[in-house]
């Protein structure tokens, strides 16, 4: 089994400064040498990830803390990073809303997974609601993709569609407008809750 890089060179950095010592037994110049290797090596595979695509910081934390990163080296860079602007909540944020607004989803469900990125609700409303993205018109087109361009014509086909957008994200004005639902009909029954969201099978973190 082929062990990373970034495994190698922690192993051959270990053994070539401190081969048999733990903290305890360094000199705090070493301590300190230690320090700076480690925050190193956590800057290069925070920027590496990077490269790929945007990141939270809770994001990036998860992923170098999975790493067996030391938590307080994953901060400091985290820190210097963010003064930096190469780590951008607000940033991320926004593509995010961007990126999965075009693959249909809907505002309900972006949101949820936005939290669960760490990204503040405030950051969150300002990116939804900013005008941006037109979600009565990307539900109408997410419904038209799904049954085509003849809207439904009684009350079950309305209920299934909006289950559908419902399920994509979309809170009920949005599927109102999509439906174009007569007021004196049965509107089906729409839930505004994103928690009971759950994420498609066809649609990864982007």
């Amino acid at each position: 089994m082929r062990r990373s890089k970034t495994s190698r060179s922690r192993e051959l950095f270990e053994a070539a400064s401190f081969p048999a010592a733990d903290d305890e037994t360094l000199t705090p110049e070493q301590l300190a040498e230690k320090a700076k290797q480690q925050d190193k090596e956590v800057e290069v595979a925070a920027v590496r990830l990077l490269s790929r695509r945007e990141h939270s910081t809770e994001e990036l934390k998860r992923k170098l803390a999975a790493r067996g990163y030391p938590e307080a080296s994953i901060a400091a860079v985290l820190d210097k990073l963010g003064k930096k602007n190469w780590v951008s909540d607000e940033r991320f944020a926004a593509n995010y809303v961007h990126h999965h607004a075009r693959r249909g989803q809907g505002p309900m469900r972006i949101r949820a997974e936005l939290r669960q990125q760490g990204i503040t609700d405030s950051q969150i409303q300002q990116k939804i609601s900013g005008g941006e993205q037109d979600w009565n018109g990307r539900a109408a087109e997410v419904r038209r993709r799904k049954f085509g361009a003849e809207l439904p014509r009684t009350a079950a086909e309305r209920a299934k569609q909006a289950r559908f957008l419902q399920y994509r994200g979309f809170n009920s004005d949005q599927i109102r407008a999509a439906l174009k639902f007569d007021p004196d009909a049965d509107d089906p029954e729409v839930d505004d809750r994103a928690g009971d969201l759950e994420p498609d099978k066809d649609l990864g973190p982007g």
